[in-house]
């Protein structure tokens, strides 16, 4: 007996949780805002053009200089040190030339601080691989710009999504409560005698199915509320109502097209000249490096101090002439992966034609279909207004009132979903063409 207390009491719970859940109202310009400044995506996308800029800044190598300092300490008996830091030190006499000494020296401490400088002069290699470091990370920017672009798509979608929920609710709960007003005249008809039992089961069959259609469509609202909150970024997920209704937009066709300075598409071609540089870096590792060298020494026999210094200068031409054939591997390497950057470019730009001519097709034809819905809507309307006049006299089969009831609400969830489909194509038609 307890259990059936129990449940019912569950139940109810429930279902007031779900009532007292906050709804709150907003507007698509405050979705775009807040996803602009909130969206995990965003920031991960900030974070790899950040990867990328540091990458960039890492060639400046190339031509600033390199410059170290370091303090030593050291203790020797070995002959060859212990006479080269006497030397070092400026404290050498002529009896350190004592061959007793000189082959048995006593301990002797040196302290050396030293300051070193290396200063490239000419690294064709590392010329080219900065720039191919400057095209990522300029690619990476416009990968950020893109993803901005497509999000303020997916609020869009998301948006128009919260909306056409909206309206499914507002039709199936006109439709519930004529489901209900219909029942009561079946029921009356009943008592009178006028109806058979079997009348009023249909109908209240169809206001059950109304009232099953009516909690989906409420959970779509908090499914589409969801989903807004996750673009957001905003963990609270109340419910949102949409501060305008579900309209057709208006929209041009005209000669929409892909353009190559779509911030994706220059992305990929900013990616195809990396790997060119990346190529021609490659080939130039065969040429010699120049670089300047430097340093500037204080050496003593007591830690911190110099009283004896010193300094050197010159410049190093350096060419590696052979290494196995790891070279000639790595470029043969970065030829194939320049030359298949240039096809994924070429497939992309014809993937993305691909994408607007099926979205300029699915246009036309959500346009056809709206025209075609809004003249069934009409008819379903005015045959439901006629069948339930004649209902309400005696003169209509219940049967065929539920299927003009049925037919009215599906029409009208039918057209709302065409505009759904009519302004999504347009928006995203909009999201392919834009630059």
């Amino acid at each position: 007996m307890k259990k059936h207390i129990y449940i019912p009491l569950l139940l109810l719970g429930l279902t007031l949780s779900v009532h007292a859940q906050q709804v709150v109202p907003i507007a698509k310009s405050d979705v775009l805002s807040k996803v602009s400044e909130n969206n995990t995506s965003i920031k991960i996308s900030e974070q790899d053009f950040n990867a990328a800029k540091a990458d960039y800044r890492q060639t400046n190598a190339v031509f600033l200089p390199n410059i170290t300092a370091s303090h030593t300490a050291m203790a020797t008996t070995n002959p060859l040190m212990a006479f080269g830091s006497k030397l070092n030190q400026e404290i050498l006499s002529s009896n350190d030339f004592n061959p007793a000494l000189l082959n048995d020296p006593s301990q002797i401490e040196n302290y050396a601080t030293k300051f070193e400088i290396q200063q490239p002069l000419i690294n064709l290699d590392g010329i080219y691989q900065r720039k191919a470091a400057k095209s990522k990370m300029e690619a990476m920017s416009l990968k950020t710009k893109r993803t901005q672009d497509y999000l303020a798509f997916e609020v869009d979608k998301a948006y128009m999504q919260l909306q056409l929920a909206y309206k499914a609710v507002d039709v199936l709960e006109k439709a519930l409560e004529a489901a209900n007003a219909n029942k009561k005249l079946a029921e009356d008809s009943f008592k009178q005698g006028y109806l058979q039992r079997a009348d009023v089961l249909n109908v209240e069959v169809r206001v059950t199915e109304v009232q099953n259609q009516l909690q989906t469509a409420k959970s779509n609202v908090q499914n589409a509320s969801n989903y807004l909150s996750f673009l957001m970024n905003d963990d609270t997920y109340v419910v949102y109502m949409p501060s305008d209704e579900l309209s057709i937009a208006t929209f041009t066709l005209d000669d929409k097209k892909v353009s190559e300075n779509r911030s994706d598409i220059k992305a990929m071609q900013l990616a195809t000249n990396a790997y060119e540089a990346i190529n021609k870096a490659d080939k130039m590792a065969f040429l010699p490096r120049l670089n300047a060298f430097g340093s500037y020494e204080l050496y003593d026999d007591q830690i911190f101090q110099g009283s004896a210094n010193g300094y050197l200068f010159g410049a190093q031409l350096s060419w590696d002439i052979f290494q196995g054939s790891k070279r000639i591997g790595k470029a043969q390497k970065s030829k194939s992966e320049f030359e298949k950057s240039k096809l994924e470019y070429k497939q992309y730009v014809s993937k993305s034609n691909l994408e607007l001519n099926k979205a300029k097709r699915a246009f036309i034809d959500a346009d056809n279909k709206l025209k075609l819905t809004t003249l069934a809507l009409q008819q379903s309307e005015e045959s439901l207004r006629i069948r339930t006049n004649r209902f309400k006299e005696g003169l209509e089969k219940t049967s065929d009132l539920l299927i003009a009831e049925t037919q009215y609400a599906q029409k009208q969830l039918e057209y709302y979903q065409t505009i759904f489909e009519y302004n999504y194509t347009q928006a995203y038609l909009q999201f392919l063409t834009k630059e």
